[in-house]
């Protein structure tokens, strides 16, 4: 009797609860409910039916990965290997070699050693290229090579390179390696402190701080931060960063979500250190994320002249979910927005050109807001300086020599022929930057911009279509006219191209420190923020006060 009461009052009762509980939520949960039913169906036939055999695993990545990418670049999806793999470790401690690598083929290319860790102790240079790692070899291993270095303090690991064109070995052991956030700080002049800050790990503030009390205490008046090529990191250490230069309970950024629990403003929640000290920060357009909450706040709180070019734009912002069976996924939940409002996105990923790439917001399309005295400042994505320098813009020809590693071959070769440098700086006269031109030319150095490219897919093209034949005088014709222009465009901005290669020679010899000591006495940038700073009336006139 009890069991027939149950079933015949309270199953429908609770039926009736989650019908309504059902029709309560928004319209399209029954249309993601029924996309689910379908690719499930869909990929257990695929798998049951398909004539050869199938990997699930695999199968799926690439669904997930395929759906991810018609989003932005930002939200990504971490299967099981890829958690334990990719784990970011923001304390800004990690064991392995202390070095930059990138893959290219079926090597790692060292591009940068950091001095004292173990790369450095083992005698690696920029610029070997790495073929085995342990037992190894790099041409028959398809995943992230990098992992090969992972492992216990103290670890040995014998590796295999190619150091200009002869085949070396050597043993890398594992240590702590210490990234510092503030890799460099001093006086340019007797009244000048010179920070710079090159990521938001979690000791980002403290140690910005340390150098800040420590330029003070040597009797700096007035400080430069430069933020140039810091890709971000920590929110909270931007709002502590901002915090040493504005007083407690400022509102420093903002995060606006369709989910009303992602919208959070971020406040100061500390006294500051100096609230008058005049400030200078430095950006680029590799300055993004957290670099641009600190510019942007600041600025907007008229509390630093903002100097350089057009920061990158980098204003979403990511919270891992951990899903099922130990898979994770990183998306995108909100957008940042600066004390006047202006968001910091750049690309409108929600809409993209014919070619799938996210729009950019044109200039006669940005909008206007106030900082707090009053001046105007525009959105349009990343942080506008108050003072452009075309020193800090890269021409297309340029961005490709980096692209492409022009340039940092060119220096390899630099560093072999001259390797009694030392301490010395280097002058690259006209007859360098000739000799330059000539290694671009004898190693075949592809530019690919983006006509190069559109040319060589034409080509590419008229072979499938078999009239490449019938085109090839005019194919050559069009390609040696573009390579003319390429070799003007290296005249023409021969200025800048001799600065990154200098700079690239520097570090080769003194590494990063070395390069920052050539920058707080040569650099354009760091000039004009000097000069603006030795002009008191021009400081007050930028931030009207």
């Amino acid at each position: 009797m009890n069991f027939f009461f149950k079933k015949k009052f309270i199953i429908p009762v609770v039926a009736s609860a989650f019908l309504f509980i059902g029709t309560s939520f928004k319209d399209d949960f029954f249309e993601i409910a029924k996309q689910i039913e379908i690719f499930t169906t869909l990929f257990k036939e695929l798998n049951k039916n398909y004539v050869d055999e199938t990997n699930p695993g695999q199968l799926m990545d690439k669904a997930i990965n395929g759906m991810l990418g018609s989003l932005d670049p930002y939200t990504v999806y971490f299967n099981e290997q890829d958690v334990v793999k990719f784990k970011i470790n923001n304390t800004g401690e990690y064991t392995g070699i202390g070095a930059l690598l990138t893959r290219k083929e079926d090597k790692l290319t060292v591009k940068e050693i950091y001095k004292n860790f173990p790369a450095y102790k083992a005698g690696l240079k920029p610029g070997d290229e790495i073929i085995q790692i342990g037992d190894v070899l790099l041409s028959a291993f398809k995943e992230d090579a990098s992992q090969l270095f992972k492992g216990a303090k103290n670890t040995k690991i014998d590796i295999k390179y190619i150091r200009q064109g002869k085949t070396n070995t050597t043993q890398i052991v594992l240590d702590e390696v210490e990234i510092k956030s503030v890799p460099f700080f001093g006086k340019i002049d007797a009244k000048t402190g010179y920070i710079v800050l090159s990521h938001f790990n979690k000791k980002a503030s403290l140690e910005t701080k340390e150098a800040l009390d420590q330029l003070k205490r040597e009797g700096a008046e007035r400080i430069i931060l430069d933020l140039r090529d810091n890709p971000g990191g920590l929110l909270n250490e931007a709002v502590n960063i901002c915090n040493l230069f504005v007083p407690k309970n400022e509102i420093i950024v903002t995060t606006k979500s369709k989910i009303e629990k992602h919208n959070t403003t971020y406040k100061t929640t500390r006294e500051p250190i100096d609230t008058q000290i005049p400030l200078i920060i430095i950006v680029n357009g590799k300055s993004a994320s957290a670099s641009e909450i600190v510019a942007g706040a600041l600025q907007d709180l008229d509390r630093a002249v903002v100097l350089g070019s057009r920061s990158y734009g980098k204003g979403l912002v990511q919270r891992p979910v951990d899903l099922t069976y130990g898979t994770q996924l990183k998306v995108t939940i909100a957008r940042y927005y600066t004390p006047s409002g202006r968001c910091i996105q750049a690309l409108d990923y929600a809409h993209k050109d014919k070619d799938g790439v996210a729009v950019r917001t044109e200039e006669k399309n940005f909008n206007a807001f106030k900082t707090r005295k009053g001046r105007t400042v525009y959105d349009g994505g990343g942080i506008q300086p108050d003072v452009e320098l075309n020193e800090t813009k890269l021409s297309p020809i340029t961005t490709a020599l980096i692209k492409n590693d022009g340039i940092f071959n060119y220096v390899t070769r630099y560093y072999y022929k001259n390797s009694t440098l030392g301490d010395r700086i280097p002058s690259i006269s006209d007859s360098d930057y000739l000799d330059f031109k000539q290694f671009l030319k004898a190693q075949k150095f592809n530019f690919d911009t983006e006509t190069e490219l559109a040319l060589k897919n034409t080509l590419a093209t008229a072979k499938k279509e078999k009239i490449d034949e019938s085109i090839a005088l005019e194919y050559q014709q069009l390609l040696s006219a573009l390579q003319k222009s390429e070799d003007q465009l290296l005249d023409k901005n021969q200025k800048e191209i001799k600065n990154l290669i200098l700079d690239e020679i520097i570090k080769r010899y003194q590494y990063q420190e070395g390069l920052y000591q050539y920058y707080i006495k040569n650099n354009a940038e760091v000039k004009k923020a000097i000069t603006i700073l030795d002009n008191n009336s021009e400081y007050k006139s930028i931030l009207k006060i």
